[in-house]
């Protein structure tokens, strides 16, 4: 009798950069059966669920202290760390994108592989030939950079090229920011992947 594989949920609880005027904070709910665990998001977003890990990329971000107290009410701990149970493998990567260390996570599946990568400055290679990616898109067609020559946000249309480059099954932005706002009130589309949309389900 074959053995059949766990159905992986992957629901965008937020699309938005830090201040978006528009978006909740970016964030990614992954359901599979007996298992809820969000990676980044801002407090709300945790607010009525029921979660077993609560994970980030930015243990510094201006987000955290929020987060923290909010996961301190459900009993959680918040951190850069990885998460396995019941075949599915919840990996912290780095990723280059600011002065202190930050992260992405691979997320290992028995369906396939997804990648977490709302931040970056430059497109990570542990992300290539992943079934599903959401990725940075706080900058459109540049990229924005930090002051200092710190690290920054990569644009969308190079990160378009790079996903397409390094064979990403599904690319979906979800972490946009108001150059990428601006460009969606334009019409724009990405030549590679797809705008994230809030409350929408991905699957693998």
């Amino acid at each position: 009798m074959s053995r059949v594989m766990p159905v992986i949920r992957f629901c965008l609880v937020g699309v938005g950069a830090m201040n978006s005027p528009r978006y909740r904070p970016a964030g990614l709910l992954v359901r599979w059966p007996g298992h809820c665990v969000l990676l980044d998001a801002g407090d709300e977003a945790a607010l009525g669920r029921r979660l077993d890990g609560w994970l980030v990329c930015d243990e510094r971000a201006e987000l955290m202290p929020l987060i923290r107290r909010t996961a301190r009410e459900l009993g959680l701990a918040v951190a850069v760390a990885d998460y396995r149970a019941a075949g599915v493998e919840i990996v912290p990567l780095p990723v280059a994108h600011t002065s202190h260390p930050t992260f992405g996570y691979l997320i290992r599946t028995p369906r396939g592989r997804a990648v977490w990568a709302p931040e970056f400055w430059v497109f990570p290679e542990w992300a290539s030939g992943v079934d599903l990616m959401f990725a940075d898109a706080a900058g459109w067609n540049r990229p924005i950079r930090f002051a200092g020559g710190v690290g920054g946000h990569a644009a969308v249309l190079k990160v378009a090229e790079d996903a397409r480059d390094h064979e990403v099954k599904r690319l979906v932005f979800a972490h946009i920011g108001r150059p990428s706002i601006r460009a969606i009130e334009r019409g724009e589309h990405p030549p590679f992947g797809e705008w994230g949309v809030e409350g929408r389900a991905y699957g693998l």
